[in-house]
């Protein structure tokens, strides 16, 4: 599940997207997909009918019956931060619980030992 609320530049962008992705064949409509979900967390199938194309039209309806909220710039902001923020602690703590079960090499680690032995070697 990608995000619900969006600001009204973003909602701009999102369906100039999606006007590209239905005037697009295959290959197109698949790059514009993956530029929704990288750069906007925009996932057509949290919002679409099953079957049905979604489009601008689609988008607007979904923000007519709320599925989809619109705020203001600073409150986007304030939420990309957060989840930036949530987002690395939580890799973060993979990474250490990898290192700890022996499953990944600690490479800030590594690049100690190397530097320090490189350092030593002259």
């Amino acid at each position: 599940m990608g995000r619900n609320k969006f600001s009204q530049q973003e909602i701009i962008e999102i369906g100039r997207l999606l006007q590209k992705k239905n005037a697009g064949n295959r290959a197109q409509q698949k790059l514009v997909r993956h530029e929704l979900r990288v750069n906007y967390e925009f996932n057509i199938s949290d919002f679409n009918e099953p079957g049905k194309a979604f489009g601008e039209e689609e988008l607007q309806a979904a923000i007519r019956r709320g599925a989809i909220v619109i705020l203001d710039d600073a409150t986007i902001a304030s939420m990309k931060e957060k989840r930036a923020r949530d987002k690395a602690r939580d890799e973060a703590q993979r990474e250490q619980q990898a290192i700890e079960k022996g499953e990944q090499t600690d490479w800030q680690e590594a690049m100690r030992q190397w530097e320090e032995w490189e350092k030593n070697k002259n």
